[in-house]
């Protein structure tokens, strides 16, 4: 084995990494409302509004909870590493298309998003070349 897999740290871990970022945004901040700024976003959202924004907020978190689970499951890495990075991209986009002015950090959520999908390739890789 090369040195650069001996430095690669457990799948596990980087898993696990990746899942608590997605239970974090999911379950804490959305499902049960810890970071009340998510839900003014949303809102922000034309077509969803202050009537719509809040459910469709809970079940985004219920999704990106779900998303955490699967992550730390390692089933269907390819898969996992695909709906992720469109889903993230996907909310980015539309943030900063109807919402920048709310976003505390614009630059900062795309550059930290950026690294969190490269982690999210890494796992994907990872476990597709697990036996």
């Amino acid at each position: 084995m090369n040195l650069t897999m001996e430095l690669m740290p457990p799948a596990m871990l980087i898993r696990s990494a990746i899942a608590a970022v997605w239970l974090y945004e999911g379950l804490w901040c959305k499902v049960l409302g810890r970071l009340p700024e998510q839900g003014r976003i949303v809102e922000a959202v034309p077509f969803l509004g202050p009537s719509a924004g809040p459910a469709f907020l809970k079940a985004l978190g219920v999704l990106e909870s779900l998303v955490g689970v699967w992550v730390l499951s390692g089933w269907q890495p390819v898969w996992a590493a695909i709906f992720q990075t469109a889903l993230l991209v996907g909310l980015n986009t539309n943030g900063l298309i109807f919402a920048r002015k709310l976003i505390h950090d614009p630059g900062g959520m795309v550059v930290k998003n950026a690294a969190l999908i490269v982690l999210m390739w890494v796992a994907a890789a990872q476990g597709s070349a697990a036996p």
